[in-house]
């Protein structure tokens, strides 16, 4: 049951890093898309693109929250006493970029544009130190060395990074002729710099958290490799094929990522002390979870799904 739980945690890791890290991507591009005149016409996709769904994606975020809480009480605790800076501020960046979003068209001034593209950067990259956090062992630990050390500091760039590549592939599908191109050229680079980051990692974890790099090498590879594919592939068929075939091979990218750290967590969820049957709550609290998390994914993956089907065919458009 505690199994369960953790694979019901790590999906919803995998849904929030797919759907709201092609948000933050989005926000990425949006920041240096140039002056109010140059921008313009990049912004207008990155809105439309946005719209509908920017909000919707934090609900990922809530889910992976309430299950880790209740399903590994005591880890989550001691995540939260050592990374509470790189959480909180990461949650500041999450309210900045809402509220930046929501006003910039309502007020005449560039700084809510600035706060919500900034902050999709900002929010991504501390989420990645964390990741960085916990992949290193460095959980239970001092308040800011925990968080800011090599593997860490990788994560938070390699964050930015996917998420960049990740909105520039969807971006490119979505972006009617004229900008085609532009959004096609930035997925480019993203993954150019997305691949040297991913070998400059192998180097720093190899130094820096030798247990997860040999996890990587290991049981992690194959999935790894999979995350290696379909990222080449939806920037070879950008050209190609349909735009739904390649927006699935960008997710899956990013997807396959998120599991191969999941697997080479495997068994523990902190360090190597606190494996995920011993953190798990009681088996009555965990059948209970499993039962919500059943009754939570039947509602909002229909939602989720009808909520990106009508915004596809332009019919959340006002």
């Amino acid at each position: 049951m505690s199994i369960a739980v953790a694979v019901a945690l790590l999906l919803g890791v995998l849904c929030y890093a797919v759907f709201g890290g092609a948000d933050f991507g989005a926000g990425f591009w949006d920041l240096v898309a140039g002056g109010t005149e140059r921008g313009r016409a990049p912004r207008g996709v990155i809105e439309h693109s946005l719209g509908p769904v920017w909000e919707a994606n934090h609900t990922w975020l809530v889910y992976c929250l309430v299950v880790f809480w209740t399903g590994f009480p005591g880890t989550f605790a001691e995540v939260m006493r050592t990374l509470y800076l790189p959480l909180g501020l990461a949650v500041l960046g999450i309210v900045l970029r809402g509220s930046g979003f929501a006003f910039r068209k309502a007020v005449e001034t560039p700084f809510a544009g600035v706060a919500f593209a900034s902050s999709s950067v900002v929010t991504p990259f501390f989420f990645g130190t964390v990741a960085g956090a916990l992949a290193s062992g460095r959980v239970p630990g001092p308040a800011v060395t925990s968080w800011v050390n090599p593997t860490s500091l990788l994560g938070g760039v390699l964050a930015v990074a996917v998420c960049a590549y990740l909105a520039a592939v969807l971006l490119t599908a979505d972006a009617p002729p004229p900008l085609t191109e532009y959004f096609r050229r930035r997925a480019w680079i993203s993954a150019w710099v997305t691949g040297a980051l991913a070998v400059a990692g192998v180097v720093v974890l190899r130094l820096d958290a030798r247990r997860i790099f040999d996890r990587l090498l290991g049981p992690a590879l194959p999935v790894a490799l999979v995350s290696l594919v379909a990222g080449l592939l939806a920037l070879v068929l950008l050209r190609r094929v349909a735009a739904r075939l390649v927006r699935l091979l960008a997710g899956l990218a990013v997807a396959a990522l998120v599991v191969g750290w999941g697997v080479a967590q495997y068994p523990y969820l902190l360090g190597t002390h606190a494996r995920i049957a011993s953190s798990a709550a009681p088996h009555s609290s965990l059948v209970a979870l499993i039962v919500i998390v059943a009754v939570a994914v039947a509602l909002i993956g229909p939602s989720f799904a009808l909520l990106y089907t009508l915004q596809q065919r332009h019919l959340t458009d006002e």
